[in-house]
């Protein structure tokens, strides 16, 4: 068992439904949004800690518009992954390829966006992971904006808090508040390793209630 469990490592080993069954266990049952937020550039899981957005839709003209994206991005540490809580909102593409270099260029490892992207033939080719509702051609400018950032935000009633770490993959998204992030990682870890052991046991014959009698995982 390792003594720290990297970034590195979880992206290796871990996936969002165990992490999931992690939370579970621990009594934090409503950690991963049940709307459809798909990774539309590439096939890699997502792990990172949270970068806050909060937007909105607009319908007038806007005296600056970008001003908070843009200072949201250029602030992007190492490891950070670009969370946008535009309430399901496919008024524009409020993330694209201009941002996704300039987010990459900070560190920024991937973006879960809850609302429309575009340019996603750009963004696959830098293999940048973006999640999202669906895409949308249409500029954000006098569409949306962002009103505040590195705030507590909501996708789906699921709570984003800056710092929090998300796994995310084709199976979904898993936010794991920074409070239990060393006990549910581990936990999620010790699960892996149990379930290795009991698909190794089922593959060379084992029965799948003995399997599980025997290693209490499934």
């Amino acid at each position: 068992m390792p003594r720290t469990i990297t970034l590195e490592m979880m992206r290796e080993t871990l996936y969002s439904a165990v992490v999931c069954d992690a939370l579970d266990g621990m009594g934090f049952t409503h950690q991963s949004p049940r709307i459809p937020l798909s990774n539309l550039t590439t096939d890699s899981v997502l792990v990172g800690n949270c970068k806050t957005t909060l937007w909105v839709d607009m319908a007038h003209e806007d005296p600056a518009p970008y001003e908070l994206e843009l200072q949201a991005v250029d602030a992007c540490r190492a490891d950070d992954v670009l969370i946008a809580a535009a309430g399901g909102s496919m008024r524009s593409g409020i993330w694209g390829e201009l941002l996704t270099t300039a987010a990459r260029n900070q560190g920024c490892v991937g973006a879960v966006i809850d609302g429309a992207v575009r340019d996603v033939r750009q963004i696959r080719t830098m293999g940048f992971p973006v999640f999202a509702r669906g895409t949308c051609i249409y500029d954000s400018q006098n569409r949306q904006r962002v009103i505040d950032l590195d705030v507590v935000v909501e996708i789906d009633g699921v709570t984003f808090s800056p710092g929090d770490l998300v796994i995310a993959d084709c199976d979904g998204i898993a936010v794991v508040p920074a409070a239990i992030r060393d006990e549910a990682i581990q936990r999620a870890w010790d699960k892996v390793h149990a379930e290795n052991r009991t698909r190794d046991a089922i593959r060379g014959g084992m029965q799948a209630a003995e399997a599980y009698e025997e290693f209490g995982v499934l």
